[in-house]
């Protein structure tokens, strides 16, 4: 019923760049906050990005100045710009959703919609 599918992920070289997309079906995002997650091998799952609903943006350090955040409402997807990646940041990367109408995004915030992820390695 309510899905979000992520693509773009790939293989990169360091210093390279990836453009990934969410896309929901079954429900429009207008009313929801996106995060984007990922997940390394043998770490935890960690916060990137996160979008609200009025397009107010919110990143990890780690990214902060490299990566950025959108989203298209009339296309109902979201967006991951990646520039200048790291071969530490090979993870898979999951989008979600959460029923938020006002006010910052949080990547602390509990999600309630997840994808199922697109691998990005960053390798030479």
């Amino acid at each position: 019923q309510l899905q979000l599918v992520e693509s773009g992920g790939g293989l990169v070289q360091p210093g390279g760049s990836l453009r990934l997309s969410c896309a929901a079906s079954g429900f429009t995002l207008d009313n929801y906050a996106i995060g984007w997650f990922r997940q390394a091998p043998g770490k935890e799952r960690e916060g990137v990005s996160c979008i609200s609903t009025s397009a107010r943006t919110n990143y990890a350090d780690s990214v902060k100045g490299r990566f950025t955040i959108s989203r298209d409402n009339t296309k109902s997807t979201v967006y991951l710009q990646m520039n200048s990646l790291k071969p530490e940041e090979t993870a898979i990367y999951y989008c979600a959703a959460v029923l938020k109408m006002f006010g910052l995004c949080a990547l602390s915030e509990r999600y309630d919609y997840w994808g199922r992820g697109t691998k990005v390695t960053v390798s030479s």
